[in-house]
């Protein structure tokens, strides 16, 4: 999976945009109390995904965790209840944990 280009990235903030306007507007339209959006790193050997995650989560100011299991490997940011997730899922090679 590789990242939207600028045009499918604008398309996806301002259809993010036109949904929270909607929602806003149609009250009785039922939600969860939280969102998630993610952005998964390209495939690749499992250190460079992780590099990338790194790396997103500097742009995040976060700092990367691995999950429980040690397969998935993400950084995350609130914004109250939505929230954005990078991860790299790392499940098809070992690798050794940070810190």
């Amino acid at each position: 999976m590789n990242y939207a280009e600028p045009a499918k990235r604008a398309a996806l903030i301002d259809g993010i945009r036109a949904l929270a306007d909607y929602l806003e507007s149609a009250p009785d339209v039922p939600v969860t109390g939280y969102a998630t959006i993610y952005a998964f790193s390209p495939d690749g050997a499992c250190a460079g995904m992780r590099s990338e995650i790194d790396s997103i989560a500097a742009q995040l100011g976060v700092e990367a965790r691995e999950t429980a299991g040690g397969s998935h490997y993400t950084a995350l940011r609130s914004f109250g209840p939505v929230e954005y997730r990078a991860v790299a899922i790392c499940d098809h090679e070992p690798h050794e944990s940070k810190g």
